[in-house]
């Protein structure tokens, strides 16, 4: 095989723009033979857009029997994601995702097994990884620059929103169209992120305002703690509503401080740990000496074309990718657990009882408004 055969089932905003950027040469190795969406105007402006050249559907299914594509992106509502990636890995196709891999992990682990079980390639869209700022934090924590971790802070309060953000899809921010709100739709990426970087906290102790800024039935404001297994602790704090809000990452250990904002990285580097200085000094105010490195970051940051290239690659060449798709559990299990915490009043946790959030995710179902 030269080239991959893609189809891409669901093209709203995103899955629109992947079918464009591979119909463009824009993704080496591969080809767009396929769209399918149940919208009969979103296949008739394809059919116009893409010349007539890429076949197009109007059921999922029938995309899947025609057998004219390698590999398939899932690019529909977040529910769909776990049942129509297991489909497409038991026809046989490649499975790229978009993010969430899922609304809860009961779902997604059963994903995680299908895909296990396949010789197939399974790639999420976590297109953030390929950052390379975030890339470099990554690679001084695990080489050890900060010392042991103390603490981590990240504010991403500008994802602002208005009304009519939220009035243009029916599905969007319910519990029976979305599984959600600011955590599903706009911050899976910074929930991937933190696990990612700093691990998967062993509890979560979460505050969730819903429907504070706007006329939605999930969570559009969030506070959330946590504990890890060295003692260390977290906040995360996102909203919808603030403007004009704050992106600022920082990540403490014994050795300094690591602070990411504006896209820059600095690195508040400790001459001696903290924890040496404690105990050897002979007086009782004195800090480290601190050293401010703005730390260079070389490469760029390839996004959504650099996921699909991995995952063509990945397909061609077995070469290495920065975002597998049985990832994709664990920033959705941190999410959940941020969930159930605000709906039990209490610590969560994890890897979170998945039945029990299920259940009660199915009570938000029932209960939702659309």
């Amino acid at each position: 095989m030269d080239k991959v055969k893609i189809g891409i089932a669901g093209i709203g905003n995103m899955g629109l723009s992947h079918a464009i950027n591979i119909y463009d040469g824009k993704i080496n190795g591969a080809v767009l033979c396929a769209v399918c969406d149940i919208n009969p105007e979103k296949i008739k402006k394809a059919k116009e857009l893409f010349k007539g050249e890429v076949k197009t559907f109007l059921s999922f299914d029938e995309l899947l029997k025609d057998n004219c594509v390698d590999a398939l992106i899932i690019a529909t509502p977040h529910y769909d994601h776990p049942s129509m990636g297991i489909k497409t890995l038991n026809a046989g196709l490649h499975l790229l995702s978009e993010k969430p891999i899922g609304v809860y992990t009961k779902a997604v682990r059963k994903l995680n097994q299908a895909a296990q079980a396949s010789d197939k390639v399974f790639t999420i869209m976590y297109n953030q990884r390929t950052n390379p700022v975030y890339q470099k934090v990554r690679q001084m924590i695990n080489e050890g620059e900060i010392g042991e971790m103390i603490r981590v802070n990240w504010v991403i309060t500008d994802w602002f929103r208005t009304q009519f953000y939220y009035d243009s899809g029916g599905w969007r921010a319910t519990w029976k169209g979305e599984g959600g709100g600011v955590l599903l739709n706009q911050c899976p990426h910074q929930i991937d992120l933190i696990q990612w970087l700093c691990g998967v906290p062993k509890r979560v102790r979460s505050f969730l305002s819903y429907g504070k800024f706007h006329n939605i039935e999930v969570e559009d404001d969030v506070t959330a703690f946590f504990e890890y297994d060295n003692g260390a602790t977290g906040v995360f704090i996102t909203s919808t509503g603030e403007a004009p809000g704050t992106n600022r990452l920082e990540i403490s250990g014994d050795k300094g401080k690591l602070v990411v904002e504006k896209n820059e990285l600095i690195f508040y580097r400790n001459q001696i740990s903290a924890s040496e200085q404690s105990n050897n000094a002979k007086t009782g105010y004195d800090k480290p000496e601190n050293w401010k490195c703005e730390i260079p970051i070389t490469g760029r940051e390839t996004g959504h074309i650099g996921i699909m290239q991995e995952f063509v690659d990945k397909i061609l060449k077995d070469s290495e990718q920065i975002s597998p798709g049985v990832e994709g559990i664990n920033g959705l299990g941190l999410s959940n657990a941020i969930h159930m915490s605000s709906w039990l009043d209490d610590w969560v946790s994890l890897p979170i009882d998945e039945d029990k959030y299920y259940d009660m995710l199915q009570d938000k179902i029932k209960a939702s408004s659309k």
